[in-house]
């Protein structure tokens, strides 16, 4: 090429491409927030962790019983050794009576209903100071620890109830069509048992005083509902729907009138224990959840 040809000079320019940005998916959030004042009961979220409560419900069956030599046998010798011992002070030195029925079989009864309701709210009173590490580390419904101990107290209630088969036997009383009714009220002693267990935990949290009032005052209260003695000793219906007002004297009678057919049990009394036992289950409840907010501060 001379100097008078022309120059040609060809550039292969790169193709200018329009870049864009698609804006990215957004992820869910899911915050955690403390409520406040009086919060929801919100049983879906208490449903969709139901595993968890299973869960805890075997771990607490297996730390009762673990390396103990009778195992779940000290679930049936305890109330045994305490019916021996209560009929023969009640029964034999103070004769007091049993509406006809026998008096270790009629006290057993009694301690049946009595044993599952107290175990409960005592288990259940210092179940979040226990799980401490949990409760103030990882999310999850905090009620799940006390309704625990409601589900696992079952057992201890399960080995009572073929007991109370095995004294029927040895009395020679044949089984009714009444023990279809034993499910009903221990719907009831659940749920009354479940709301003062809800109460008691959710104070004990803050007030560690509870752990030592609980037991003196479970003590002072199976004497007064009816454990070792009958409703009818009360003449007046009047006194008798007061006395009602004390849930544990209607699953103690209507537990009795299932099995011995025989109580004081009448339709006034029945919806007093309904009306007390929702009460204790409801207001539990709505005060747990009022105060769990604090629970992993001050644990």
């Amino acid at each position: 090429m001379n100097a008078d040809s022309p120059t040609i000079v060809t550039g292969a320019e790169s193709p200018v491409s329009s870049i864009v940005t698609q804006p990215s998916a957004a992820r869910p959030t899911l915050r955690i927030r403390p409520t406040k004042g009086w919060a929801a009961l919100n049983l879906r979220e208490l449903w969709s962790y139901r595993d968890l409560l299973w869960i805890l419900v075997e771990r607490n069956i297996k730390v009762i019983y673990k390396q103990t030599a009778l195992g779940m046998g000290w679930i049936a010798l305890q109330p045994l050794i305490g019916a021996g011992v209560l009929s023969i002070i009640f029964g034999r030195i103070a004769k007091l009576p049993s509406d006809g029925a026998p008096y270790p079989l009629f006290v057993f009864c009694g301690l049946t209903a009595w044993n599952y309701f107290s175990q409960t709210a005592q288990r259940s009173s210092n179940s979040l100071i226990n799980n401490a590490q949990l409760v103030s580390k990882v999310y999850f419904p905090r009620m799940l620890i006390p309704l625990s101990h409601t589900f696992s107290t079952l057992v201890d209630f399960a080995v009572m109830l073929v007991m109370i088969l095995i004294f029927m036997a040895v009395y020679g009383m044949p089984p009714t069509l009444r023990l279809a009714a034993i499910p009903g009220f221990l719907f009831l002693t659940a749920m009354a048992a479940t709301g003062i267990a809800l109460w008691f935990s959710a104070l004990s949290v803050k007030y560690r005083d509870c752990n030592y009032a609980l037991p003196f005052f479970l003590q002072i209260w199976m004497y007064a509902s009816a454990v070792v003695y009958p409703t009818s000793m009360i003449q007046s219906e009047r006194l008798r729907s007061l006395f009602a007002l004390n849930p544990v004297v209607g699953f103690v009678e209507g537990f009795r009138w299932s099995v011995l057919g025989t109580s004081a049990l009448n339709p006034t009394m029945l919806w007093i224990t309904i009306g007390m036992s929702v009460t204790a289950l409801v207001s539990g409840a709505f005060f747990f959840r009022r105060v769990e907010r604090q629970f992993a501060d001050i644990i």
